[in-house]
């Protein structure tokens, strides 16, 4: 190879062209190898707290999570059902003696018909924390001005409610109807909703134990 002894101003205008696009290229060169190299690490580097991200809960999540416990905590264990009558079961197809009108009572008490919906397949246990979260989801919608759908869900992701358990917002007229899904460890326990302004009213409904929301047994407010 043969060196270049002479300065650069000795250069003819057409080496000096070439010389300086020689050295442009070379720098492009460089600066493209780190910017890969830089670019590389930097995905890497976001691909993993991206992972780390995903596998922790959401504040939110967290914060309903927190309320659940306390109010369980705060109520009996399950398992108790003081509201089903015990001892007064009949025989499958037979219907509980009921009085017509006019008829006279007779001398014998006449057997309650056995509680049906949700009193007869939530335990104490739930109705208590039915109690709990009825009593907070009422204070907040009688606050609430024009219940839409949309300030329903707001309002409700205020209490700690997120959207995966919020379902069937429905507009009608003026008022908005909805579900919450309160189902822990295989209970059953859901509350319907109706957001009125100062008549806004949250009573318990029963829902399917496992899988997708549903509700099996209610009473409309």
């Amino acid at each position: 190879m043969t060196h270049i002894r002479g300065p650069i101003s000795m250069f003819t205008p057409g080496r000096r062209a070439l010389a300086a696009a020689a050295l442009t290229a070379v720098a492009a060169l460089a600066l493209t190898a780190c910017g890969t190299e830089q670019s590389g690490g930097g995905g890497r580097a976001g691909n993993a707290g991206s992972s780390t991200v995903s596998q922790q809960p959401s504040p939110e999540s967290a914060a309903a999570q927190a309320l659940f416990d306390r109010f369980e905590k705060a109520c009996p264990e399950p398992g108790v059902n003081s509201r089903r009558p015990i001892g007064t079961s009949k025989p499958d197809g037979e219907e509980p003696e009921t009085i017509a009108p006019g008829e006279t009572p007779p001398a014998d008490p006449v057997e309650p018909a056995p509680p049906t919906g949700p009193e007869a397949e939530l335990d104490d246990r739930d109705r208590c924390v039915s109690a709990h979260h009825e009593q907070r989801v009422i204070a907040a919608l009688q606050m609430l001005a024009d219940p839409t759908p949309a300030k329903v869900r707001t309002t409700l992701n205020g209490l700690g409610y997120t959207d995966e358990r919020i379902h069937n917002l429905k507009q009608d007229g003026k008022k908005t109807r909805f579900h919450i899904d309160l189902r822990e460890d295989g209970g059953r326990l859901c509350e319907t909703g109706l957001a009125a302004g100062a008549v806004s009213d949250v009573v318990p409904c029963v829902a399917v134990a496992e899988g997708p929301f549903k509700v099996t047994s209610e009473v409309r407010p």
